[in-house]
């Protein structure tokens, strides 16, 4: 008998039996909170830390979900066991000074420990939701209406993603795209009419993003609505993907799907990590929207969804309390009982934020949008919601106030170095007895859930980088929820030259500076003042220098490097045939696109140089599409082409051939390698001193400006 049908059968069982699953989990809590309270020696507490590293690691090396549900078991108990440690043993305090900065050492651990476990619910059981069939007669597929919001983005920008959403498999009767031109520039308005989509613009252009589509609801009909930012280019296999769902399911109203990027973010591109390391958004979409789906508390993230216009108009379209309007709709719709649903599979692409000061603007809007949610639709208030769909919603809004826990965590070596504070009432060994065993055991069961999708010690980094810019937006969004603005996240631009972010980074770099004096400052200590508490000082300074890592990670995060191209170049390999300008043809294959060109791999050496005119055959199922070009680079069997004589049938059949293609992402996370945590260490730390060595390089460079009285660039 399967794993599978013994834990159905058991589950049959204690349904079966009244109050047995109570009295189950009855049991299991009070053997929970005995583990936890039960006092040992410090020799005994450092032999049972022993005992679960021992099981820890023989699961770690076991697939499947139930080691990792004994991983996480175990990090609880050790977690627990810390938290009674905490909170009974360590509140001791000599004065009220170290008083006041031991409790606010406390309150930002008990943040910690809340987010954790809402975590561990939130993901420690993902759903992996497989699309459902669609009937096979076509004449019974639902009508669905596809809004592309748009307000100062380029066309070029635009363009892919409508000519994309036109050309996916749906019956053309049932099919209708909207550019929805929140901008009214008479060029989007030509563009439309030109391929033939619906043109929508508005006299009064409030609620931003949110009353632009809203206004389009009012005047279009279509049973479903297909909403992609104007980045976002669909594959054409998006609905038949995505509307099966809709079709078992009549309570069904959301089927959200992952938000990928072609193009590196800031960290990607200026530590040079793209495709090689997790970016930020891959934790959300890979593993926390899947174990949300477990507990139908999957919610609409603005982009690469489909919504059933019914239960949205029933909500009064989409949300404009809040300037997160995505996840407070699907709060509303959750509360009214209906369903939402997660598909893990990539249907859309689309353009990453390319400076860190976008990058930190947008995270800016999320947070104080939460904040709103948090303050004035709390998911702990109110009818509609299950337990689990709180702790999922509230773990979501809780995870943007990590701002002053982390700043606390950044600043509180400083006041023992300092000022000899101690805020953390324990004797060093007694703190190594408890905190290391918390620390590395849930360590290793996050790396376990969370591996595929973060790798160990980078949420510290992007934590660095935003926690300065996220305390004062929560704050104020949690107490005056109307305070703050909608505001649009720049796509497709360019950066012409290496520059560190002068004006982004102030605040990593005082930090830092504080952290290195009070290193220093422990130094000093170490051979004058606390001789006489050694392991004290040392502890501090690896704490202090684990900072140092960190902050230094961020300010190199801020070191922008040059983005130049105009279009970014994705990895495809496909055949491919070129026609020469005699007319002889050449079998040879792509190695990247963009919407611009191609890269070619020859089969021999051909001698063709830059600026000759080449013919280029791509094929799309039984269709071959031609495409004019001329040599952009030449390198061995390496070509890049530029393409000529453009046109929107052109631009269309290119995204059918590549951006548009079923697959054109299926195999794009197989790239990334798996967390090994102690090289993830290692590796952030490298970084942590790279960036150190970046901001020293860039005040050489701002010294050397003002010695020759030339501008510097400051950003």
């Amino acid at each position: 008998m399967k794993v599978s049908e013994r834990v159905h059968q058991s589950s049959e069982t204690m349904d079966r039996v009244p109050y047995l699953k109570p009295l189950i989990l009855l049991l299991a809590l009070a053997v929970t909170l005995a583990f936890w309270t039960t006092p040992l020696a410090i020799a005994d507490q450092f032999r049972l830390f022993i005992l679960v590293c021992v099981v820890m690691f023989i699961a770690r090396r076991i697939p499947g979900r139930w080691p990792t549900m004994l991983m996480v078991s175990l990090s609880i108990l050790m977690t627990g066991r810390y938290i009674w440690w905490r909170t009974t043993q360590t509140l001791n305090f000599a004065s009220t000074i170290e008083a006041i900065f031991g409790y606010i050492l406390f309150m930002a651990e008990i943040y910690t420990w809340i987010v954790l476990f809402f975590g561990y619910i939130q993901t420690v059981w993902p759903l992996n939701r497989q699309p459902q069939p669609l009937p096979d007669d076509p004449a019974e597929w639902p009508t669905v209406d596809i809004y592309i919001p748009t307000y100062n983005e380029p066309l070029s920008v635009v363009s892919p993603t409508v000519l994309a959403a036109k050309s996916m498999d749906w019956p053309r009767d049932k099919l209708r795209v909207y550019l929805l031109d929140d901008g009214t520039r008479e060029e989007f308005h030509r563009f439309a009419t030109e391929v033939g989509v619906g043109y929508i613009t508005r006299e009064e252009h409030r609620y931003a993003k949110a009353g632009n589509i809203n206004h389009a609801l009012k005047l279009t009909s279509g049973e479903f609505v297909a909403i992609f930012d104007c980045d976002h280019i669909p594959t054409r296999s998006f609905l038949q993907t995505t509307m099966g769902e809709f079709i078992v399911d009549p309570k069904c109203a959301l089927v959200q799907t992952p938000h990928h990027f072609f193009s590196p973010d800031p960290f990607e591109r200026n530590f040079d990590t793209f495709m090689r390391i997790p970016n930020e958004g891959s934790l959300f979409y890979g593993l926390i929207q899947d174990g949300n789906d477990f507990w139908n508390a999957a919610f609409f993230c603005g982009s690469c969804a489909v919504i059933r216009r019914g239960p949205l108009e029933e909500v009064g379209g989409i949300a404009v309390e809040t300037v997160t309007e995505d996840a407070h709709t699907a709060l509303k719709l959750h509360r009214r009982g209906y369903r939402s649903a997660y598909l893990r599979i990539v249907q859309a692409a689309g353009l990453a934020t390319e400076s860190l000061s976008g990058h930190i603007g947008q995270r800016i809007r999320w947070a104080r949008g939460m904040a709103q949610i948090f303050r004035v639709d709390n998911p702990w208030l109110g009818k509609g919601l299950s337990f689990f769909q709180r702790i999922c919603y509230s773990n979501a809004m809780l995870h943007f106030f990590y701002g002053i826990p982390r700043l606390t965590f950044m600043l509180m070596p400083s006041a023992y170095m300092f000022f000899g504070l101690h805020v953390f009432g324990a004797d060093a060994v007694s703190v190594m007895a408890y905190v290391l065993p918390y620390l590395f055991v849930s360590g290793l069961a996050n790396s376990r859930i969370q591996g595929q999708y973060r790798h160990s010690f980078w949420a510290e980094v992007y934590e660095s980088v935003l926690a300065w810019y996220t305390v004062l937006p929560t704050t104020v969004a949690f107490i005056n929820p109307k305070k703050g603005k909608f505001n649009v996240t720049a796509k497709g631009g360019l950066i012409e030259q290496e520059y560190l972010d002068w004006a982004t980074s102030k605040p990593y770099v005082w930090l830092l500076a504080i952290n290195l004096a009070a290193l220093v400052a422990g130094i000093v200590r170490l051979f004058t003042a606390d001789r006489d508490e050694p392991v004290s000082v040392l502890m501090n300074m690896v704490w202090g220098l684990f900072n140092v890592a960190m902050l230094g990670a961020a300010v190199g995060v801020a070191r922008e490097t040059r983005q130049v191209r105009v279009s970014h170049h994705i990895p495809l390999k496909v055949p491919a045939t070129l026609i020469l300008a005699d007319g002889k043809t050449v079998a040879c294959h792509t190695e990247n696109y963009s919407t611009g060109g191609l890269g070619i791999v020859l089969p021999k050496t051909m001698g063709l140089k830059r600026g000759d005119p080449i013919g280029v055959s791509l094929s799309r199922g039984a269709m071959d599409y031609y495409f004019s070009a001329v040599v952009a680079r030449s390198s061995e069997t390496h070509l890049g082409l530029k393409f000529e004589d453009w046109s929107h049938e052109k631009e269309t059949q290119l995204i059918q051939c590549t951006f548009g293609r079923a697959d054109a992402w299926a195999n794009w996370e197989k790239e990334l390698v798996t967390d090994a945590p102690l090289h993830s260490f290692v590796e952030v730390i490298e970084m942590g001193f790279q960036g150190v060595l970046r901001l020293f390089d860039a005040g050489l460079d701002a010294v050397e400006a003002v010695a020759l009285r030339r501008p510097r660039r400051s950003e």
